[in-house]
């Protein structure tokens, strides 16, 4: 193997699986920080503002690299109009999720986030963009993976069942799960909404930079409504400030970079295909870290939940593949028939 092909390899290969991995245990390490922090008291609505701000302040110097380089165009008041409400979806999500967290478990929150695909399928066939054929095997996967994730959501969050390790209980799991699914339903909406935005308005960075701004200026005013206690503004160099930073710099930045990278790359079924792995992640970093308990009914729906999961995201990626020989066939066709 040349030095060229090794190269290529790293780049396509071992540096997209690197990254990913990295975006999973992150993204769990967040979750965890949260509920570590969440013993001291800590006001979901301030917290989620400052996210905001943190993510806003590291985003800025790539919007400044991006405008020196290329032109941007200008961006419509419709567009801005649907980017705002946006944030208003997005910003809703990260309060469920918070205070889900409080509720529940980052393992919970692990479990629930595999029901993104399924939810995400039947919100593009009501909004027209996924097309549905009872007779094809490829949408008859996609129906019977979103209702087995659903089924594994409801497993997860109504049947406890025996404790499997440490000996702790969640009295409010219930709310905890319906709080992350709903979190994750409103990711899924605004996932579907962001993907229309992108058909009239293309440049990616801007979309995410008007977000920012009207996601912050929204969790500010949420903030001030819901914290009035002047305490709970205060920061202090502890376990709080940490997970601030920590998400902050990774919801609103990091895995973000590296998750468009990486779809650009590799596509959107190899980014989805890391998803079951939170899973793992958050029971090993809520058992020993935080003492959490194992419950067999966790076990059961994060099992029905990753099977639902991989049969939704084999049947949207058999349903690309075969829409892509459709197209290319008639176009070999037409070659041929010119020679």
């Amino acid at each position: 193997m040349g030095v060229e092909e090794r190269g290529r390899m790293v780049y396509k290969d071992v540096l997209p699986f690197a990254g990913m991995m990295m975006v999973e245990f992150i993204l769990v390490g967040g979750n965890t920080l949260y509920k570590s922090a969440s013993v001291q008291g800590i006001n979901s609505y301030v917290f989620t503002f400052y996210v905001f701000l943190i993510g806003f302040i590291f985003l800025l110097p790539c919007i400044f690299i991006l405008h020196r380089r290329t032109s941007v165009p200008p961006i419509k008041f419709s567009v801005a109009g649907k980017i705002i409400i946006l944030s208003v979806i997005m910003y809703m999500s990260q309060i469920f999720g918070y205070i889900g967290l409080n509720y529940g478990s980052p393992t919970l929150s692990s479990i629930m986030s595999n029901l993104s695909p399924a939810f995400t399928f039947v919100l593009a066939f009501f909004f027209s963009m996924e097309k549905v054929h009872l007779r094809s095997y490829t949408s008859q996967a996609k129906i019977i993976g979103t209702l087995l994730s659903i089924s594994g959501a409801i497993t997860a969050t109504v049947y406890s069942g025996p404790s499997l390790l440490s000996t702790s209980m969640n009295t409010d799991w219930i709310i905890g799960g319906i709080l992350l699914a709903s979190q994750y339903f409103l990711l899924s909406f605004a996932l579907v909404a962001q993907a229309k935005i992108l058909v009239e308005y293309s440049v990616d960075l801007i979309v995410v930079f008007v977000f920012s701004i009207s996601g912050l200026l929204i969790a500010g005013l949420g903030a001030l409504i819901m914290a009035t206690d002047l305490e709970s503004w205060k920061l202090r160099p502890d376990v709080v400030l940490a997970t601030i930073l920590y998400m902050g710099f990774s919801s609103g930045f990091f895995n973000v970079v590296v998750q468009i990278w990486v779809l650009r790359v590799k596509g959107p079924v190899y980014v989805a295909m890391f998803k079951p792995l939170t899973i793992v992640i958050a029971v090993f970093m809520g058992v020993s870290i935080l003492g959490d308990s194992l419950q067999l009914g966790s076990v059961l729906g994060g099992c029905i939940i990753t099977i639902g999961f991989y049969v939704v995201v084999w049947g949207k990626a058999k349903e690309d593949n075969e829409s892509a020989l459709t197209i290319s066939a008639p176009l070999l066709e037409s070659h041929e028939e010119g020679f």
